[in-house]
């Protein structure tokens, strides 16, 4: 389980190594993604607050990179914040995620990114539940989530 000096350890000496790496041209991503998709994952943005379609979705499924489809976060591990932005505590693998310091708006957080394709998705802080007391703060246009269907 990772804990928030984990994530200050990959903010500072770098990422674990990911599985694979997706790299597109600039046009390229904009030619696969909506335009309020691009602003987020390419131009590192955010939606306003509670207006993301997967916020308040607590169906089972994997949670995946709208760019490159990476699994990044599980149903299992989504929680309620009252943040307006769908929160984790876990991403579904370790080298999932990419952590880098984020200095802007002049405020230092670590920003969360795809560590397949370097995807924008939000930011973690050190206020969620126990026990691992980490909340990836996570935009809704940055994911898409793939449903479990149960056959029983």
């Amino acid at each position: 389980m990772l804990t928030w000096k984990d994530i200050i350890n990959f903010s500072v000496n770098g990422s674990p190594k990911p599985d694979n790496r997706v790299v597109k041209t600039d046009a390229e991503w904009k030619a696969q993604l909506t335009p309020e998709q691009y602003r987020i994952t390419r131009q590192k943005g955010t939606e306003m607050a509670h207006s993301g379609a997967l916020c308040s979705i607590y169906d089972a499924g994997k949670y995946n990179c709208v760019c490159c489809n990476t699994p990044l976060f599980d149903s299992t591990i989504k929680f309620s914040s009252g943040t307006g932005w769908p929160s984790f505590t876990q991403p579904i693998k370790e080298n999932a995620i990419k952590y880098e310091r984020d200095t802007s708006y002049g405020m230092v957080r670590v920003e969360v990114m795809c560590n397949t394709c370097d995807a924008h998705l939000g930011h973690i802080f050190p206020d969620g539940p126990e026990p691992s007391g980490l909340r990836y703060c996570i935009n809704s246009e940055s994911m898409v989530l793939e449903k479990t269907t149960s056959n029983g």
